[in-house]
């Protein structure tokens, strides 16, 4: 396990799940997945909905990897990539499903946690991303008024508002989507497990699986003390893919997030910051997103670095919350937890339908905790007998990154002249 990954406030806060029992049988099912993430766990709970027999393997717990450790956004829009660069990458069709699915992915959600009655303090508030600098509020109004169009619910905000909303004065524009919203994802993963189990569906938590054979027509997927025989395999283990199929670990580039989070403040410490308790990120290389929770405990995170020792770059992250709000200056940080997500080459998720009845769905590049539920819903459509067509993502053949290798080698250091010309922007601007 890694190192620090337990100092987290959502494991100090989150609902509880009985723990999982460790697969030790040989058992049959309609489907294994493997990973008992956002992603898995969302494909489980409508397979299970659509009376499907489910068994779901982790290799720790659930909710272990980024689904339990990420910031909590629900942002409802894909990353880096413009309405333009998208349609070139996957061609109209598809981009016409995945753009609205995108753009709709934190109502669709919202409503999945309200209908399972999960209590993972979830709220649809807004999300407001601010830009850092000039060429990224000309950016990040181009690519607004693009998603408008198609139907995103966004608006330019600057000027007094945007540091009205936001409460810090380094800001003078930003957008706000109004779809946005925050969830506790410890408890959110936890509670999809809970609703996907009472539906029949069978979670075994330690049990790694060591080998995937197919036999005839079924797959063989075994752990060290079971075995699981299946019609069909989903992988969705995601920034914690290994080698278990070949190649898959080389599609994405492992990518470490660190947060940092308090005990609640008092009036004095929270001050003005996120007043109507929308979600706020901004538009650096290094990117920073925040919130503001219910209880005015704070939450701030960022890039950061993984070593033999643990999560690295609090002193960082500190310093810069406390750049962007000065009224967190002598606030104690007392929880400081990291984990990987994963990006992929052209920043978009990606769906492999990678050999016979074996599927996978990986790759949310920041924006996880509503992309991984639209993966998860594509794919349990794809084995309910959904046409390709229909899906939001089209099946792409496994590509590796090039040299990643040296990208992986090069990680930290990328991150680090990332952080100097967020900085030089910042203050040219």
């Amino acid at each position: 396990m890694e190192v620090g990954s337990k100092n987290s406030l959502w494991q100090a806060t989150a609902i509880n799940l009985d723990a999982n029992p460790t697969l030790e049988d040989d058992i049959q099912t309609d489907v294994v997945i493997v990973g008992a993430g956002f992603t898995g766990l969302s494909a489980a709970l409508q397979l299970s909905e659509n009376n499907t027999n489910v068994v779901v393997l982790d290799k720790y717990e659930v909710g272990f990897g980024a689904s339990g450790r990420n910031g909590g956004q629900v942002n409802p829009m894909l990353p880096y990539n413009s309405p333009e660069k998208i349609q070139q990458y996957i061609g109209n069709h598809f981009f016409e499903n995945l753009c609205q699915a995108s753009l709709n992915s934190a109502d669709a959600l919202f409503e999945l946690i309200a209908k399972h009655k999960i209590d993972c303090q979830a709220r649809q508030k807004g999300w407001l991303r601010v830009d850092h600098c000039e060429k990224a509020r000309k950016t990040s109004l181009h690519n607004a008024e693009g998603w408008i169009k198609y139907g995103a619910k966004m608006s330019p905000v600057d000027g007094a508002e945007v540091e009205r909303l936001s409460g810090s004065k380094l800001y003078k524009s930003g957008i706000l989507a109004e779809r946005g919203g925050a969830v506790q994802p410890l408890s959110l993963a936890r509670g999809e497990a809970k609703a996907a189990m009472d539906l029949g569906a069978k979670i075994f938590a330690n049990s790694p699986v060591t080998a995937l054979k197919r036999k005839g027509d079924k797959w063989i997927v075994k752990t060290p003390k079971g075995k699981v025989t299946a019609n069909w395999v989903i992988l969705a283990t995601n920034g914690y893919t290994d080698d278990l199929l070949d190649g898959l670990a080389k599609t994405v580039m492992p990518l470490v997030s660190i947060q940092i989070a308090t005990e609640p403040l008092n009036d004095d410490q929270i001050g003005k910051i996120l007043p109507e308790g929308q979600t706020i990120s901004d538009t650096r290389r290094s990117i920073m997103y925040s919130r503001r929770e219910p209880d005015n405990r704070m939450v701030f995170g960022g890039h950061g670095t993984l070593t033999s020792k643990g999560f690295v770059g609090f002193d960082h992250m500190i310093e810069d919350a406390t750049r962007i709000f000065p009224s967190l200056k002598n606030v104690d940080w007392k929880f400081q937890w990291g984990g990987k997500l994963a990006i992929t080459e052209n920043r978009l998720p990606h769906y492999h339908e990678a050999k016979p009845n074996l599927i996978v769905g990986l790759g949310f590049n920041g924006r996880g905790v509503a992309m991984s539920h639209v993966m998860g819903k594509c794919l349990a459509d794809r084995i309910l007998d959904v046409p390709v067509k229909q899906l939001p993502f089209p099946s792409s053949k496994m590509k590796g990154i090039p040299f990643w290798g040296i990208q992986m080698m090069g990680t930290g250091p990328v991150v680090g002249v990332m952080k100097i010309l967020d900085k030089w922007e910042s203050r040219s601007a």
